[in-house]
């Protein structure tokens, strides 16, 4: 196989496995309030996102450039805001019962 191929579906592969992957750096992990229990803390892939749109997509009109100053809950997500502004069914897959292990990835 030609090198160009080989580079493009080893990319490909990358990408794929980073965005299948744990938190690694560079991402956002969600702590969840109230302690442990239930699903896990939902990863925010923040590098995937950084590498398809430029930061004045998200901050500061969807979410604040510093860690803890947004109150994320799934109720402001279903109502459109913070993830629910793109994550919506329209724009890119929403946010539903069966789209929880995209975010919340167990150890």
């Amino acid at each position: 196989m030609p090198l160009l191929p080989r580079l493009g579906a080893g990319l490909l592969m990358a990408s794929l496995l980073a965005s299948a992957a744990l938190a690694v750096e560079g991402d956002v992990l969600f702590k969840r309030q109230g302690g442990e229990g239930g699903f896990p803390p939902a990863v925010f892939p923040h590098w995937v996102h950084r590498i398809r749109y430029k930061c004045y997509a998200c901050h500061p009109s969807i979410t604040e450039m510093k860690a803890g100053a947004n109150p994320i809950t799934m109720d402001a997500i279903a109502a459109g805001k913070f993830c629910g502004a793109c994550h919506n069914g329209k724009i890119t897959w929403a946010v539903t019962f069966e789209t929880c292990n995209r975010c919340h990835v167990a150890k």
